[in-house]
């Protein structure tokens, strides 16, 4: 059965209601496109600028209550206060750049990096967040002390509890004085406790509070420990006690990650908050950047308290949404307390101070009286200079008032006088010390007799030791012989300097490939056969996934006895990569020991070193050059012990006197010795490659050994410098040069550049 078509209804002008007009919409008042707002135009034809009522009405609602573009677009101020990275070690899962990155595409203006028990990521923190153009904000979570409990707390301890029993305070810096505070704070807690134990006590918070901000309430806090032990009355009587410690200086911290009982306590602090007018202020309490940082975070958690991922339980849904969050998002998390969202921004304004704030100096070199550094680092110079320089020639001459000129421009008299001093002290003590690398390339420091090497005669390139245009601190290396002598040189130092205006500079222990399957896959689970078999059979393997080494990867696990297609076998695989190049603990660096004119530990947290005796800084050599903090390194050469040994053992069985400074350098037979790739114990030569080498290049005289050192270098032979070398060596190949200018430069090395003097002084042509 045919239907009937239907029959458009005529569209009725309706009058407007409800929008402040009296009537319909009048011809020409301008609601519609063109011509008015009647459906008909005078001529009765359709009227193109027509808008049907309900459009109309539309319009003047948007207009009346839109708001306007630039305003909407704006996000609303907030910035993150509590942030932790994976310098927490096992705390945390995102390195300081990431969190920086990403803290900057959700738009937050700044960021405070809090990690437990130190500031060891400040320094990348910094530097990536000053290239991002948003603030760095410095503090520290501080474990300390717990008070004493009462019996019914003390029996709810004893029950085993979901996170660690340890309490933290977090501190934020609000100016210099307040970071000079949280680095002696923090190297106290540090030093007066067992390596990996630091702790602070109350009475030391109550010394050094000055300058720095307190949020109190997180779970693991004084006053969040006493609220879920005890009570809102004894959390009361714990916010009471650090606002005496920080009067005006003290949020109530609120975190909320989808816990029932964390907005309990949220609620429970908001009341006490208000009862003690103490402000509130809204923190994502941060463990990692963004939420596909959350299965490594999850697996450095059963890492860290060993047990598997599937045993970890409640420890991990405690841990949820603990990303990065944007200030829309914040804003919609804490709809009902906007006060504490906007109080996060405002604190920033607060918080003053930054890593450029730190205020380090090198320590002075005690001069005669009468004299300056630059003025006794002369007259040293040219002491030394009349006894090294035999003769002493023009041309040495003025290489060293050159340097001379150079190192009082930079104001670098007291670095070498200092280097100096050390090397006076080894030689007082019979101790064999040699400087080595760029140093080598400065006539100043062959007449101090920091280096043996005379760099006049060997044409030496001084720029590449010190040049006013790179603007950096020179560097010079001491080797030593390795065990009790160089401890000896090392506490010279600590006595010279005192223990709080020295220290060694800290090796960031990372995980690598083998330690990353292990730990890995222990918490995945897997048995202790499993485990052994990934960390043997991935520890030398270097994949990279994005250049197509699945595939690889892939055929290794299968070698292995794994199924690659295994659900839990990728998971490990993912996690695996992911841990890698996490900060596993601090050690110590070979050698580079940090200097300070005042204490050092008001510009860097100091703790014990694994060796007796030693203490160390909480940066690397990478981020205290990075921060200006200067290190003289003071390295351990086992062959020094060798030629210590050796010296009084030829004198009592061949009746010789050896003098290492005067060695022949071109004795035949020591060559001919060479030549037959006979140098097994014989230092720099004794490599497989070197001895493969030594018959093609036959070295005769003691530059060609020089060369020989540095031609068998990953560098020269990836770069295909090895083999051009040897071939113009033994005849085969032509010796030519790119350019005529370049022949001077490159004619002792057959043409080709083989030395960094050589291209510098290629490029200054």
């Amino acid at each position: 059965m045919a239907r009937k078509p239907k029959v458009p209804k005529p569209e009725v002008n309706v009058p407007a209601r409800n929008m402040g007009l009296s009537g319909s919409v009048r011809k020409g008042s301008g609601y519609g496109d063109r011509g008015g707002n009647d459906l008909l135009d005078a001529r009765g034809e359709p009227n193109p600028g027509y808008a049907a009522p309900g459009a109309v009405k539309e319009q003047l609602r948007r207009r009346r209550f839109q708001t306007p573009p630039k305003r909407r677009l704006r996000p609303p101020p907030y910035a993150e206060l509590h942030a932790a990275s994976s310098f927490s070690f096992l705390r945390g899962s995102s390195q300081p750049e990431d969190l920086v990155a990403r803290a900057a595409a959700l738009g937050l203006p700044a960021v405070a990096l809090v990690d437990r028990n130190g500031v060891s990521g400040a320094p990348r923190f910094y530097k990536a967040a000053r290239e991002a153009g948003i603030r760095a904000l410095v503090g520290a979570e501080a474990v300390i002390d717990r008070p004493q409990a009462s019996a019914v707390s003390r029996q709810r301890e004893e029950r085993p509890t979901l996170d660690d029993r340890e309490t933290r305070v977090n501190l934020l810096v609000r100016s210099r004085q307040g970071y000079r505070n949280l680095c002696r704070l923090l190297t106290a807690g540090a030093l007066g406790h067992p390596k990996g134990e630091a702790r602070i006590d109350w009475t030391l918070l109550e010394e050094h509070a000055a300058g720095l901000h307190c949020l109190a309430g997180a779970e693991t806090d004084p006053v969040g420990r006493a609220l879920a032990r005890e009570g809102l009355e004894a959390a009361g009587r714990q916010l009471e006690r650090l606002h005496a410690v920080f009067p005006g200086r003290l949020h109530v911290e609120l975190s909320r990650h989808g816990i029932r009982a964390e907005e309990h306590r949220n609620q429970a602090l908001v009341r006490l908050a208000d009862r003690l007018r103490v402000p509130v202020v809204a923190t994502g309490g941060v463990r990692y950047a963004a939420a596909r940082d959350k299965p490594l975070y999850d697996l450095m958690t059963a890492i860290r308290h060993h047990v598997t991922v599937d045993d970890a339980g409640a420890r991990l849904a405690r841990e949820r949404q603990r990303r990065l969050r944007s200030p829309e998002e914040m804003h919609r998390l804490f709809a009902d307390l906007p006060r504490a969202v906007h109080a996060a921004h405002e604190l920033i304004g607060e918080l003053d101070f930054t890593l450029a704030d730190l205020g380090y100096r090198f320590p002075d070199y005690p001069v005669p009286e009468g004299e300056t550094p630059i003025s006794h680092l002369r007259e040293l110079t040219w002491q030394g200079a009349r006894e090294r320089f035999r003769p002493l020639t023009a041309r040495a001459g003025a290489q060293l008032e050159k340097e001379l000129a150079l190192i009082e421009k930079l104001d670098l008299a007291g670095y070498f006088l200092i280097v100096w001093d050390v090397v006076r002290f080894c030689k007082e003590q019979r101790i064999l010390a040699q400087g080595r690398g760029s140093a080598a390339n400065s006539a100043v420091c062959y007449a101090l007799s920091i280096t043996a090497v005379d760099p006049v005669k060997m044409d030496l390139l001084f720029e590449r030791f010190l040049s006013e245009e790179r603007g950096e601190w020179p560097d010079i290396d001491i080797d030593l012989p390795s065990g009790d002598q160089r401890e000896k040189v090392i506490q010279y130092v600590y006595r010279r300097y005192g223990r709080h205006g020295a220290a060694m500079t800290a090796n960031v222990i990372t995980y690598r490939d083998r330690m990353a399957a292990r730990e890995a896959a222990k918490a995945l689970g897997c048995s202790k056969s499993q485990v052994d078999r990934l960390a043997k059979g991935l520890g030398h393997w270097h994949y990279d996934l994005s250049r197509g080494d699945s595939k690889v990867m892939d055929e290794e696990l299968t070698e292995l006895g794994f199924d690659p297609r295994d659900r839990r076998v990728r998971i490990f695989v993912r996690l695996w990569r992911q841990l890698q190049n996490h900060p596993r603990h601090l050690g110590q660096h070979s050698g580079g020991m940090v200097l300070c004119a005042g204490r050092l530990d008001e510009i860097v947290p100091l703790e014990p070193a694994a060796m007796e005796n030693r203490v160390i800084v909480q940066w690397d050599k990478d981020d205290c050059a990075d921060l200006g903090l200067i290190k003289v390194d003071l390295l351990g050469l086992g062959m020094l012990n060798a030629l210590e040994e050796a010296v009084p053992l030829i004198r009592r069985h061949e009746g010789k006197e050896v003098d290492l400074a005067h060695l022949p350098p071109d004795d035949p037979a020591t060559y001919e010795m060479i030549c037959r790739a006979d140098t097994v114990g014989v230092f720099q030569i004794e490599s497989r490659a070197q001895m493969a080498s030594l018959p093609r290049h036959k070295p005769y005289k003691f530059y060609d050994l020089v060369i020989q050192i540095a031609i068998i270098r990953p560098g020269p032979i990836v770069g295909g410098i090895a083999h051009p070398f040897f071939e113009r060596r033994v005849g085969r190949e032509e010796v030519s040069y790119p350019h005529p200018l370049l022949e001077p430069i490159l004619r002792r090395t057959l043409g080709v550049p083989i030395f960094q003097e050589q291209i510098l002084k290629v490029a200054m042509v």
